[in-house]
């Protein structure tokens, strides 16, 4: 069988319904891959019988041990198969946190993971991905054309068609960027607590000196996972006699007690892009993920 020149995008279990919507606004082929899991949770791979010059791999990358995984039996049966260029679409990017060793003895996990799908892909496609202390995506992932999206615009644009007076607030210091540029495109006002981390579960904030009575607040940030920080500023400002808080966020990384814990925080509302698949999903970044790829094909 002939190498098709036509670029193809295939998708993992978890994210076909996000990768079929881009193939259809790309006008591309599209074709799942077949995951098997067995009872020892070793995974077996399928890949589509088509033989592509150029492989499109649509698959977040939350939860990713096994995902990482998969993703290496996919690229090198692809390799085999023929395929001489491979893009990953990872709209959430995993292991990004660990950028130095805090202990002697610790894996700088996003510099291993960086420098292995360097390895794996041509190109990758990702949205706002967690870099707190390294400057460009190009030092964790080498010798790779990576593309950094923002879903910021696409919040802040949420945030318009809401059509109700709002307060945004980042949880902490590392939310400024985000908050900032949804505050902008929403023409909205803007304030960031502070937060002092204790431990993965526990941290304390402390709001800034100003009036919330009777403020509608929504957090932002670029990831939610506990949601233990999001829940504490909560309790913060419905102590500071905020009536409303709600939550918008980029990367829904929620752990299994999150929803539990945002509502115990009386958080009303929690609106997500589909960068990772959630019920919360309001916002999809397929029109931002169509726009860009085009570059690459």
């Amino acid at each position: 069988m002939a190498l098709s020149m036509t670029p193809v995008i295939y998708t993992f279990p978890s994210y076909q319904q996000q990768g079929k919507q881009l193939a259809n606004s790309l006008d591309l082929p599209c074709f799942d891959i077949k995951v098997h899991h067995f009872p020892d949770k070793e995974s077996l791979v399928t890949l589509p019988p088509q033989k592509n010059e150029h492989i499109i791999f649509y698959l977040s990358l939350d939860y990713p041990n096994n995902k990482l995984i998969e993703l290496l039996l996919a690229t090198k049966k692809a390799r085999q198969l023929g395929a001489e260029r491979l893009t990953l679409i990872a709209p959430y990017l995993s292991y990004m946190r660990q950028d130095k060793a805090f202990h002697k003895g610790e894996a700088i996990s996003q510099q291993i993971i960086g420098q292995w799908l360097s390895e794996l892909f041509d190109d990758l496609i990702t949205v706002d991905p967690h870099l707190h202390r390294v400057n460009s995506l190009d030092n964790v992932i080498p010798d790779t054309n990576n593309i950094i999206l923002t879903a910021a615009p696409l919040l802040g644009e949420f945030v318009k068609l809401l059509k109700k007076e709002i307060l945004l607030m980042g949880p902490d210091e590392e939310s400024m960027q985000w908050v900032k540029q949804v505050a902008a495109i929403s023409n909205t006002s803007y304030s960031v607590a502070t937060k002092i981390r204790h431990s993965d579960t526990h941290v304390s904030i402390q709001l800034p000196d100003i009036n919330f009575k009777n403020q509608h607040v929504i957090l932002v940030d670029d990831v939610l996972s506990s949601g233990n920080t999001v829940a504490q500023t909560a309790i913060q400002l419905y102590t500071a006699d905020a009536t409303q808080v709600d939550v918008l966020v980029t990367h829904a990384l929620f752990s299994k007690t999150a929803m539990d814990t945002l509502k115990k925080a009386s958080i009303k509302n929690i609106y997500s892009s589909d960068s990772i698949t959630h019920e919360t999903n309001c916002i999809s970044l397929n029109n931002l993920l169509t726009k860009n790829i085009k570059n690459i094909i």
